[in-house]
């Protein structure tokens, strides 16, 4: 009988680290910048994003399609009518952020302010113009 204890003591211990380990991983900056992120996302994008890794946006002055895919620059892509990439963009906001983070604020300048945020923005040269980018 005493053995069960110690051999059941020792499970809820085990038991106990996994969910500790588990919730430290949870709260890093990277985890709270993609939950605040997918929080701010729409059915669509969010979709998108948990099956893809990128969701699209379409900017407030233009109504041109945007492609932020994850990572923290040179991540956006503008899209044509139908789905080419027709050019990229770099920007980021000022400070050290995580992915999340970045493609929040990615989102919310394209969604509504497009045309400040293109002004500070990096225009990337398109590497292959015939290829359509399904990656």
């Amino acid at each position: 009988m005493l053995r069960f204890r110690f051999s059941f003591a020792g499970l809820r211990m085990r038991a106990l680290g996994r969910l500790y380990r588990t919730n430290l991983l949870e709260n890093t900056a990277q985890a709270r910048g993609m939950r605040l992120l997918q929080n701010w996302l729409s059915a669509e994008q969010r979709a998108q994003f948990d099956s893809e890794g990128r969701f699209e946006v379409i900017g407030s002055d233009s109504g041109t399609r945007y492609r932020i895919r994850h990572g923290t620059s040179t991540n956006v892509d503008e899209l044509d009518r139908v789905g080419n990439v027709v050019a990229g963009w770099c920007f980021v906001p000022l400070g050290g952020m995580v992915a999340g983070d970045v493609m929040l604020a990615q989102k919310i300048g394209l969604e509504t302010s497009e045309r400040s945020t293109l002004a500070v923005a990096n225009k990337l040269p398109l590497l292959f113009p015939s290829r359509r980018d399904r990656l």
